[in-house]
């Protein structure tokens, strides 16, 4: 057993470099044991924000984005699309009684490379049932724009079928456990060294995951040593042009295919 857990934590070690070092992701850390872990990170929002806007912009910004974040009124669908169009088209909100409104973006689509990267591991995040009490999750690795839960990629060892980490992926947005974390996430994801990366968005059905194909496949270069790493740098930004033009969110939200 120790030995099937070093076999896991050497892939996700190296994941995670492969974001820190050639995508440039800034690293948050491991925060299994760190507390209220959130698919929003106010205070890393709101220093970006702070780039730009007054603190009460910044206050009622934070505000709306948070009550979309952890809205549970509505099915996951209908609350990720809201996100989604908050991500996309920005925050309206009034600043003065008697002026116009105002969009805030929380993306900068028009120049990506300002925007704050940042990758964090075994982000424990608590349920929402019995008050959370044995309900709790721990995704491998949340990827995090702005502050925001963007991504997330579950990882198993290479003699572990991905299938596992697409249910994992499912069973986490159940309401007895962390559904309401998903409202924000556009790309999950799962992976492992043989199979690849295999990738969906919220309430996609296992057999309706996708993967990235090589277009002229080396010979000479094993399937095993390049798949997970190298679909992972496809999937979030499969080119140093792309960077411009698309994040880690498939740049509309819902696939064609979904």
């Amino acid at each position: 057993m120790p030995n099937i857990g070093q076999l896991e934590r050497k892939t996700q070690n190296r994941i995670v470099s492969l974001f820190r070092s050639e995508l440039k992701y800034r690293y948050l850390g491991n925060w299994e044991d760190r507390e209220n872990n959130s698919n929003v990170e106010e205070e890393v929002l709101r220093k970006w924000l702070a780039k730009q806007y007054s603190k009460n912009v910044i206050t009622k910004v934070i505000h709306e984005v948070k009550s979309a974040a952890d809205d549970t009124s509505k099915s996951l669908y209908d609350c990720n699309k809201a996100f989604y169009n908050l991500l996309r088209y920005g925050v309206n909100v009034q600043v003065e009684t008697g002026k116009h409104n105002l969009t805030i973006p929380i993306i900068n689509w028009d120049q990506v490379w300002k925007n704050d990267l940042a990758i964090a591991e075994e982000v424990t995040v608590a349920g929402i049932a019995s008050g959370g009490a044995g309900h709790d999750k721990r995704p491998d690795i949340i990827l995090y724009v702005n502050g925001i839960a963007l991504g997330v990629i579950e990882l198993k060892r290479s003699t572990v079928s991905i299938t596992e980490g697409i249910r994992q992926n499912l069973d986490n947005q159940k309401h007895l456990f962390i559904k309401p974390f998903f409202n924000t996430l556009q790309l999950v994801m799962a992976g492992n060294d043989t199979e690849g990366l295999a990738y969906g968005t919220i309430e996609t059905r296992e057999k309706y995951y996708l993967k990235w194909k090589e277009v002229n496949p080396r010979p000479f270069c094993k399937r095993s040593f390049l798949s997970i790493s190298s679909m992972i740098s496809m999937t979030i930004f499969s080119s140093r042009d792309l960077l411009e033009n698309t994040f880690f969110i498939v740049p509309h939200r819902f696939l064609s295919s979904f």
